[in-house]
């Protein structure tokens, strides 16, 4: 059976981490912070897990925002960051290019905010035609209103919604891929909550 053209593979998709910085995340209102930046590390190990390409970004760094947060810093310690004006990656020169430098063409967004820098950057990687997944519980809003509204917006112009949690399960997909078998499982096991538990239980009751 031929392998699907629209599900996520390590080969197929780059992560476009969007302003995950301390200054924004204090208007978040969408979500519990602390549940968000949970999510946003599992996204952030997810993607190393798998050795996906890369490409972080933040704005107004020197004025309002801050510099990353520090637990995506300490996950990504090497990784170069692209500070901007505009609000829109896709309006940046160097983020741009960045984003085309990974040669994919399927786009994993995540950021704050979802009314602003997200939704700005996803309706416009559409219109360039990149495949745009939107990792709704990695996305911060400053209401849930907003935020709902961005994310409908989004999928209106074609992007696709996903969860983090989706995305690790999507990259798996088979639990015999013994090459991500650890790293994925890793993942769950540190940042999914009831699921991770449940992994942990399941590996200490087998037989050893």
């Amino acid at each position: 059976m031929a392998a699907s053209t629209h599900l996520l593979t390590p080969e197929n998709c780059a992560l476009v981490l969007i302003d995950h910085q301390a200054g924004l995340a204090f208007g978040v209102q969408s979500m519990d912070r602390q549940v968000l930046l949970n999510n946003t590390v599992a996204l952030a190990r997810t993607a190393r897990a798998f050795d996906l390409p890369i490409v972080i970004s933040t704005s107004a760094t020197k004025v309002y925002s801050g510099p990353l947060l520090p637990d995506l810093q300490a996950e990504l310690p090497a990784h170069p960051v692209i500070d901007r004006r505009s609000m829109n990656v896709f309006e940046d020169e160097a983020a741009l290019a960045a984003i085309e430098a990974t040669g994919r063409k399927k786009l994993l967004f995540s950021g704050m905010l979802t009314e602003a820098c997200i939704s700005f950057a996803v309706l416009s990687a559409q219109e360039a035609g990149f495949d745009s997944y939107v990792v709704a519980d990695t996305c911060g809003g400053l209401t849930e209103t907003g935020h709902e509204l961005a994310l409908r917006r989004m999928q209106d112009g074609g992007a696709t919604m996903t969860s983090w949690l989706q995305v690790v399960l999507e990259l798996q997909r088979d639990w015999t891929r013994k090459a991500t078998y650890d790293a994925a499982r890793a993942v769950i096991a540190r940042n999914g909550g009831g699921y991770g538990i449940g992994l942990n239980y399941a590996r200490d009751m087998l037989p050893r």
